[in-house]
């Protein structure tokens, strides 16, 4: 779990959730994402590190910009790890469709 410095909370996800984040959610464009003229997003999570929001939105934060969360309510835990859990299953029914 990590917060930006604007105080808005995260979880860090896998490549393959960002695919799925990228299809069905919007992207956030909030303070702090990473953004290059004419450059994609290739997570590397050193730089460029891929946060799902609890706002139902994604980034792909600068790594400089996000801290790791020091207490989260389990409210907010199981919001962020239930909407990942969604995506992990939605993109595992897409890529069983295509096999």
């Amino acid at each position: 779990m990590v917060t930006t410095f604007t105080g808005q909370t995260g979880i860090v996800i896998s490549e393959a959730v960002l695919a799925a984040a990228e299809s069905r959610l919007k992207e956030g464009k909030r303070p702090g994402h990473y953004f290059a003229p004419g450059c994609c997003h290739h997570p590397d999570y050193v730089v460029q590190v891929p946060v799902l929001f609890e706002d139902d939105t994604y980034d792909v934060m600068r790594a400089m910009n996000i801290r790791r969360a020091p207490a989260l309510n389990e409210e907010k835990k199981s919001r962020l790890q239930g909407l990942m859990d969604t995506l992990t299953r939605q993109q595992a029914a897409a890529d069983k469709e295509r096999d």
